[in-house]
């Protein structure tokens, strides 16, 4: 928003607008990110991040740092494994306990009487200065709290850091509290396509819920990087990763298709058995054959695409449109370009998830090995610019998989 002076009327309209805009968003990581952005640009602050609570705890989802956060490892930080206790002596923790919005002009001059008190930490690893600090609990209007939003170092027109203003305190609480209802519906999406992979993990134990998270990360983070390469417009790219996430989560559903005397199988599959799995790419892409929007769209992409292969070489090859009537696969290979992009992607996670991750017929192999194998793809297996932006974000995928370990 402008660095002027507003009346309530436009501010209020301004916020309705945006809450309008979150309403079409789908991924929760999708809306924390607008969330955050909208309320930076609000209050002209430097950073900020989100909290949701889970169980007794606050968990780090978010976080913005223009300061800090720029390049293609900027969204490393994303993938931060952090919890906090929901109690009084954090200020996001004391915030979600009370309910209460924390408005303090300089987290180093505290006085000591508060229960809470600042952490140093991040600020003594990085070289940045946190000043002014406006902590806010993400309220429903259920009067339910879904988390603590932090915004860091308000700023003047001339970006001289300075506390936040009456203005602030008014609007960014209001915006939050409208805000908290679609973070919720977000995590309610997320939370169903998590129960829909559990039901295959029920199916097949190597399918679980870390795995799932893994892939729909990689894929996400991955296509951010192509479409930068490609000039694709930072509007277009942020719609794209908020549906491809999830879309990629639900890359092997159709397994549920597939009987438990192949799926549970404890070793490799004989040449008939994997004629059978190589059918899951068609029952999966069957569940969402009648689309009605671009998340149906992406999902059959990516079940039926995920494992073609660049060269051609992959499964299930051209089908009618009409899955019902596919008899047999590969009846005309697919290849290149022809490929969606949202399955050349997740064909890559996938392949680089299950190389890396212990498997009952092998142990994980060495993050350098795999690295080679995916490079070795390159223009055989693997799209070429998918390889490329897959490597310039190897910090990126370190990242999700220290932050989406099996339990």
């Amino acid at each position: 928003m402008e660095c002027t002076d507003r009346q309530p009327f436009d501010i209020v309209r301004d916020i309705l607008k945006v809450i309008e805009e979150l309403n079409t968003l789908k991924d929760v990581d999708s809306i924390l990110d607008k969330v955050l952005d909208e309320a930076r640009g609000m209050t002209h602050s430097d950073a900020g991040s989100i909290f949701l609570i889970e169980g007794d705890h606050l968990r780090f989802s978010y976080v913005h740092n223009d300061t800090l956060f720029k390049g293609p490892d900027a969204s490393k930080h994303l993938y931060t494994d952090l919890t906090v206790p929901i109690n009084e002596k954090s200020i996001v923790g004391y915030a979600a306990m009370t309910g209460e919005t924390l408005n303090i002009p300089d987290a180093y001059e505290l006085s000591g009487a508060e229960p809470y008190s600042f952490n140093k930490k991040f600020d003594e690893d990085t070289g940045y200065r946190t000043r002014s600090m406006l902590t806010i609990p993400l309220r429903t209007f259920q009067s339910k709290i879904v988390g603590v939003m932090q915004l860091i170092n308000a700023s003047d027109c001339n970006g001289q850091v300075h506390p936040f203003t009456d203005y602030d305190i008014q609007y960014a609480p209001l915006f939050a509290n409208s805000a908290s209802v679609t973070i919720e519906r977000g995590i309610m999406t997320r939370e169903i396509m998590l129960r829909m992979m559990k039901m295959a993990e029920m199916r097949d134990p190597k399918e679980t819920g870390a795995h799932v998270q893994r892939v729909g990360a990689y894929t996400a983070e991955v296509y951010q990087q192509w479409a930068r390469n490609k000039g694709i417009d930072e509007f277009t790219i942020k719609r794209k990763k908020d549906t491809l996430r999830l879309a990629a989560m639900l890359h092997d559903v159709g397994k549920v298709g597939i009987s438990d005397v192949i799926l549970k199988k404890p070793g490799r599959f004989e040449p008939h058995e994997a004629a059978i799995m190589k059918w899951h790419s068609v029952y999966g892409a069957a569940l969402f054959a009648n689309t009605t929007s671009d998340l149906d769209r992406l999902c059959k992409e990516v079940a039926l695409g995920h494992h073609e292969r660049w060269d051609g070489k992959g499964y299930p090859g051209r089908l009618p449109d009409d899955l019902s009537q596919a008899r047999e696969l590969c009846t005309e290979e697919i290849a290149g370009e022809d490929i969606p992009i949202a399955a050349r992607i997740t064909a890559l996670a996938d392949v680089y998830d299950a190389l890396i991750s212990h498997r009952v017929y092998k142990d994980a192999w060495p993050e350098e090995q795999v690295v080679a194998e995916i490079v070795k793809g390159r223009g055989t297996q693997f799209d070429p610019d998918v390889v490329d932006a897959f490597m310039q974000i190897q910090d990126v995928v370190r990242a999700i998989r220290r932050k989406y370990q099996e339990n």
